[in-house]
Formats: C-alpha cells, structure tokens, sequence
C-alpha cells in the first residue's frame, strides 16, 4: 500500500521500527489521545465522536491485555488494572461521564510514564554495558 501522505509514511515506519517497549508506549500515548478527544467530544456534545474515541481507547486497552506476558508475576495485577480500565471506559460512554474518563486518563498516564521510565532505564543499561566491551 502506498501511502501519499510523508506524516503517514513516518508514523508507518515509526511503527515498523519500533521495538515491544516502543510499541507499548505508542498505545499508552494513542490511548491517552483518544481519551483527550472524547473528552473534548463531551464538551461540544458530538455523541458519535465521542462515542467512536472512546471505543478507540478500549481498543487500545484490549491490545494491551492480550499482549501481556502472563508468565510474569506483575502481569495478573496488570491485567487487572486493564480490565478495570476498560471496564470504566465503557460506563464513561454509557453515562457520558467525564469524571470517569478523568479517571481512567490517570491511570494510562501513570501506566506511561512508568512504562517511559522502563524504557530510559533499559537504553542506559544497555548503554553501560555497550561500553565496557
């Protein structure tokens, strides 16, 4: 598929080169995008934008669950967590409640910017032990 757009064809690659803890930033920051635009879709009371970012961010959240490693010990209470998320996603949609979002929105970005923290901590060790060879 050739895609005409050059922002199409770097998001592309973007995600094409990216590595399994890349990826997962990207959904946490596609998640919290989508929160933020149905938030902004319940303020101008636009039901069907609100609607469609809202089961985009579910989406996300599902890829989230099924991409855990459950071998690891965190991944139970992880998969918790995502299913509560989800869980309030929906109830955010059905009652058109932004506090819920609000809430949910914290937990992604929390989940991001440990997940963030992960990632820059790898790089640095994979760094140091680059250089001692």
């Amino acid at each position: 598929m050739a895609l005409n757009n050059p922002y199409q064809s770097y998001q592309q690659s973007s995600v094409n080169t990216a590595s399994p803890g890349e990826l997962t930033l990207m959904l946490y920051n596609g998640c919290l995008k989508f929160i933020n635009l149905s938030k902004h879709a319940m303020e101008q009371k636009d039901i069907p934008a609100r609607n469609t970012n809202i089961l985009k961010a579910q989406k996300i959240v599902q890829e989230l669950m099924v991409t855990l490693n459950m071998d690891l010990e965190v991944s139970e209470n992880m998969m918790s967590l995502y299913d509560y998320m989800h869980r309030r996603l929906i109830e955010a949609n059905i009652k058109n409640d932004k506090a819920i979002l609000e809430e949910v929105e914290s937990l992604v970005t929390e989940f991001r910017d440990t997940w963030k923290q992960v990632i820059q901590m790898n790089r640095q060790k994979q760094f140091a032990e680059g250089g001692r060879a």
